[in-house]
């Protein structure tokens, strides 16, 4: 079935009403969210499935045109259109600007068109990694959703060792399914996360062709032995867990309990990456390529700290403890780590990195977590922000408005104005900040005391208003009527 031969009835199935959160991990709704605003996500997330391709260009992945430094960049990533209209309705957007960013965004779209033969499990392996056959994986992972579900849709199709190791396959033709939907930025994993936290089949069956026809960045990053049976950081363990998913039966409301436990911890990664050698960084020679060249580059080194970080998931919270210190990790490096004598520079690829773990926390408890530090540590290492170990001051939170007109939520300014921004990123990375600041926003100073890494004791729940409010001034508030500015694209070398 070619996507505009799908019928209406289909869609419906495909992308009905968003269904709650899955989990505490995943971001809550804000009010506002209306019969209108539903039918304009509906008819948009529809419209997108039968209209487009999942990349904008020939390349791969959806199209940035930036200035770094002197010279224009055009850079490529994965379709964010239906992220976007996902991101505003969640802050209780109304379905106006749903629409009109719908408009907007669909000016650089690409068409879908009709794959050359029909995906069959015969020929599934065959054609993995070849974008024109992108539409066929959406037909076929549309139909196994609806035979199957998606819980076994997924152990089947991404975390089993069939799909991911063959005997008598070299490495270079493996077809590694669960690196393919790591690879991209997390993009893959990204689009599926969003069908799992809003109950889309849709956006997961788009996710999961997004990954069949995404290449494989370094090949090996993922060993056979994640696979074993007996492993309880594998994958058996993690498909185990898959009998409650969200999208085949309804969700936990129970709230977490986590407490602190040894071991190593995220923070201990990074204070012995930035003391490593080997990690120097030179200025990328190639700016669109540089990704792609230090993964090659520094993969090993990359994965020999990432392999360090303890994840023992016998212990109870341990998913809650290892999401947390993602989130960290990530609002570290892209929030004080952007500090530069000339104030903030707000990165685009540390803001992607950052971005990239809130969908993944309703996958938290059915993926390797081990490898999850891999992408954030990627970007620490090619973007990093300084070869020692201190961490830069963070101004306190700004003053938002006169004693006249107090403003007592702080961060409701900041995500009305995300939601009327025209750059896409920065609505998922205020909605990110707020929820993290809803979780985690309460921590003391101290918390942190006993890591490596040189002053984290400092560090309080602060840090999620303080960098949301860098982010809202460097990319301005365009609401409040000041012009755009889109994400930096520099890098921090010494």
């Amino acid at each position: 079935m070619s996507s505009n031969a799908m019928t209406q009835q289909k869609l419906d199935e495909l992308f009905p009403a968003p269904s709650l959160p899955p989990s505490q991990l995943s971001p809550q709704r804000l009010p506002g969210a209306n019969l209108e605003s539903l039918a304009a996500l509906r008819d948009v997330l529809k419209d997108n499935h039968r209209r487009y391709h999942v990349f904008v260009n020939y390349t791969g992945f959806h199209k940035y045109v930036c200035h770094h430094r002197t010279r224009e960049v055009t850079m490529t990533l994965s379709s964010h259109i239906t992220h976007r209209a996902l991101a505003i309705y969640a802050l209780g957007g109304p379905a106006t600007v749903i629409r009109d960013y719908y408009k907007r965004d669909g000016n650089i779209q690409r068409p879908a068109f009709e794959s050359p033969e029909p995906i069959t499990e015969e020929n599934f392996v065959g054609h993995l990694g070849d974008e024109n056959f992108y539409q066929g994986y959406v037909n076929f992972f549309s139909k196994k959703i609806s035979e199957k579900g998606a819980a076994s849709t997924l152990e089947e199709f991404v975390f089993s060792e069939k799909y991911n190791f063959q005997k008598g396959r070299d490495a270079n033709t493996q077809p590694e399914m669960l690196t393919r939907m790591f690879d991209g930025l997390l993009h893959p994993l990204i689009h599926a996360g969003y069908g799992v936290e809003f109950g889309l089949k849709g956006m997961l069956v788009e996710g999961l062709a997004m990954t069949a026809v995404h290449e494989v960045y370094v090949r090996g990053s993922l060993t056979t032995s994640l696979f074993a049976p007996s492993s309880t950081n594998g994958v058996d363990h993690i498909t185990n867990r898959l009998s409650s998913f969200v999208l085949d039966a309804p969700a936990s409301t129970s709230t977490p309990i986590v407490s602190r436990t040894g071991g190593i911890h995220a923070f201990d990664i990074v204070a012995r990456m930035l003391k490593d050698d080997r990690l120097n960084r030179r200025a990328p020679v190639d700016f669109v390529k540089q990704f792609k060249e230090s993964i090659a580059e520094y993969s090993p080194t990359i994965r020999e700290h990432a392999e360090q970080w303890t994840v023992d998931l016998i212990q109870p919270g341990e998913v809650e403890r290892k999401m947390e210190e993602l989130v960290w990790l990530s609002s570290l490096v892209y929030g004080p780590g952007g500090l530069t004598p000339n104030g903030h520079r707000s990165n685009f690829f540390l803001c992607d990195a950052l971005g990239d773990i809130k969908p993944l926390s309703p996958f938290a408890d059915r993926l390797p977590l081990s490898t999850l530090p891999s992408p954030s540590l990627a970007w620490l290492s090619l973007h990093s922000f300084s070869h020692g170990t201190s961490i830069p001051t963070v101004p306190a939170p700004k003053t938002l408005a006169t004693e006249m007109t107090p403003t007592p939520n702080p961060f409701l300014p900041i995500l009305q104005s995300a939601i009327a921004h025209p750059i896409d990123h920065l609505i998922k990375i205020q909605r990110a900040f707020a929820h993290s600041d809803t979780l985690y926003g309460t921590r003391p100073a101290g918390y942190f005391k006993g890591t490596e890494l040189e002053d984290a004791e400092l560090l309080d729940g602060t840090l999620f208003l303080r960098a949301a409010l860098l982010t809202a001034d460097y990319t301005g508030w365009v609401r409040e009527g000041q012009e755009p500015q889109q994400f930096s694209f520099e890098e921090f070398y010494e």
